[in-house]
């Protein structure tokens, strides 16, 4: 490797960094966590009953609306194979999900949302200048839970009812069978006279739980998406320490709050008319993370003429499923900014989902899918390793060249170009074919961070290949390190220092400061990935396992006799050819900057005075 590669080399190390800095999410300074409380202390806690309003203050709020303020709470549910959702009889509204199939990084029940961490309501104006939630009524559920039939799915349907100001308000929930949405229908009959021409308002208050390992990446995971009926998409800045609000004047199709690997999230059949997002550190309560609240607008004409129709999606953040339930609503599973986001969706995803058919460990996933990846760009290893044995075998002349013209650095490049010109080698060669493959790269950072397959997966020492293995708890926490030795990050750290150092061995012009930033960088990783994703380092450790083989495999077809006899050959053959294209520019640049070096080098001559 010599000093243009080298400095290929340390640029695509930069990039990566500034990658991390500028597009990971950046963590917030948190306090000290804490284990959540359980859920069943989190119920009991918020177990006993709300005592509804006395007549007196309902007829002065409510109006013609006192009438259904009166009751007692009740819950009812409605259960499939994936979720248990809980009702409350008081405004006839969701009090909590339970996702049946996972748990939390803790162990205990999974609840992405409960009557402590969330609330859900509409309130609606009336003609009279009253504003009335529908928190403040209590429904009937009619006949409980019914058997329904749509199309070939079937499922349960659950309805409340509020007969009220000589109306009613009907609240219909319908669950499928092995299904992960809710659909959802309001509609006001017979309160045309005393419902106000205007919006109804839906806000959605949720305070996230911590529920994974890494409190700092649960937070910075969480936040509001949202989709606009023109197409366009929309979130709210993940990692921000400050309050985030967005105000959206146009009418949207859907709006969810992705909890990292979980999504809550309710799409209209037709649309809202607008909204405001609203995100806030949570720092009180260890419990809880991030409040985000979502405030929708609902045409009254869709109310009154049974057309306000939503679906909830309460269920994993997987783009596998997210993909067929609303347009665009698989971004929530985000998989990396433009040309990476490409690769993760239709490379990587399919590849990693067909080896899941056969392998049931996630952690030997990875390294076949290392090792597939590997053998796709073996042909760019090889033009590498090939152009560094070139660098090898000329190492003579360099020599020369830098013992003939001492300190002259801008005559030592001049006449290295001409060098490489004559005996047909480009000092880009090694660099290209490893920054080809750097979009898969940064592909990977986004991937293992964000996809729920890995998630509680365990493999070896690590117990969730979607956060950091902790090998050794530290009894301190350590700045830009942690609190925590991941031994994926050490073994990958000492196998890319082993590869330096016989990159080094081998390509003996890397000297000097270009020599120390090849062993600076992987030392800076071992502390900027201590808290990655045990999948990503445990991808890269492969990785290099992998390369050492290419590289042992590589020199048996690599022979510096033959090199040396094709580069005098290309000597021969392009002893009267002009250098063309990037090194003739490049030529052209270090003879200008020879030419300015020598001109300032002139002694200076003194000026003549002009006439006064």
């Amino acid at each position: 490797m010599d000093k243009n590669q080298a400095t290929g080399l340390f640029l695509i190390s930069a990039l990566l960094l500034a990658y991390l800095f500028f597009f990971a999410p950046k963590a917030p300074k948190d306090k000290p966590a804490a284990k959540p409380t359980t859920t069943a202390a989190a119920k009991s806690a918020t177990s006993a009953p709300v005592a509804p309003l006395d007549s007196a203050t309902a007829a002065r709020t409510l109006g013609t609306f006192a009438v259904a303020a009166q009751g007692t709470a009740q819950q009812v549910q409605l259960q499939n194979e994936n979720l248990t959702v809980t009702f409350s009889t008081k405004g006839g509204r969701v009090e909590a999900v339970r996702l049946n199939k996972y748990k939390t990084f803790f162990g205990q029940p999974f609840d992405l949302i409960d009557s402590q961490s969330a609330q859900l309501d509409t309130r609606f104006r009336t003609t009279d200048g009253r504003t009335v939630k529908l928190s403040d009524l209590y429904f009937q559920p009619t006949g409980g839970a019914q058997p329904v039939t749509e199309g070939e799915q079937k499922g349960q349907r659950l309805t409340f009812a509020a007969d009220v100001a000589g109306g009613r308000i009907e609240q219909v929930y319908t669950l499928l069978d092995n299904s992960f949405q809710l659909a959802y229908n309001l509609h006001f009959t017979g309160l045309n006279n005393v419902l106000a021409q205007e919006p109804l308002t839906f806000t959605f208050t949720d305070r996230v739980r911590q529920t994974e390992q890494d409190r700092k990446q649960n937070r910075n995971h969480s936040t509001i998406n949202h989709y606009l009926a023109s197409g366009d998409r929309g979130e709210l800045v993940e990692a921000s320490e400050k309050p985030e609000e967005v105000k959206i004047a146009e009418p949207l199709k859907w709006a969810a709050h992705k909890h990292d690997f979980f999504v809550a999230g309710i799409i209209a059949e037709n649309q809202f008319g607008n909204g405001q997002f609203n995100s806030v550190i949570t720092d009180e309560d260890p419990t809880f993370i991030k409040t985000l609240t979502s405030t929708l607008t609902i045409p009254a004409a869709d109310v009154e003429q049974g057309k306000a129709n939503f679906r909830f999606y309460f269920g994993p953040n997987s783009f596998n499923i997210l993909k067929d339930v609303a347009p665009e609503f698989d971004r929530n599973v985000y998989l990396g900014w433009g040309f990476f986001r490409w690769i993760n969706r239709f490379i990587v995803i399919p590849v990693f989902h067909f080896l899941e058919q056969f392998i049931s460990s996630y952690g030997i996933i990875i390294a076949l899918l290392v090792l597939l990846i590997k053998l796709v760009t073996w042909p760019l290893t090889y033009k590498t390793y090939v152009s560094q044995a070139r660098m090898k075998v000329l190492k003579p002349e360099l020599d020369q060249i830098k013992e003939k013209f001492g300190d002259d650095q801008a005559k030592v490049q001049s006449e290295t170009m001409k060098l490489y010109s004559s005996m047909g080698v480009s000092p880009l060669s090694g660099c290209v074919p490893t920054l080809l493959t750097l979009p898969i790269l940064f592909a990977m950072f986004s991937f293992f961070p964000n996809s729920i397959e890995l998630r509680q997966e365990h493999f070896l020492w690590a117990k969730d290949l979607s956060s950091y293995d902790v090998f050794i708890k530290l009894p301190f926490n350590l700045k830009w390190y942690g609190d925590h030795v991941s031994m994926f990050t050490l073994m990958m750290t000492a196998s890319t220092l082993l590869m330096t150092w016989q990159s080094n061995q081998l390509n003996t012009a890397m000297q000097g400061p270009m020599k120390f930033y090849s062993y600076l960088m992987p030392i800076i990783f071992l502390f900027v990935l201590n808290s990655y994703a045990a999948g990503l380092t445990w991808y890269y450790f492969v990785s290099n396992v992998i390369t050492f083989g290419q590289q042992f495999i590589t020199r048996r077809f690599v022979d510096d006799t033959k090199l040396r006899a094709q580069l005098e050959a290309n000597k021969i053959k392009n002893k009267d050819k002009k250098p063309s294209g990037f090194q003739a520019r490049l030529a052209e640049a270090m003879k200008a900057a020879q030419e300015r070096e020598a001109e300032a080098k002139k002694p200076g001559q003194s000026r003549p005075k002009g006439n006064k």
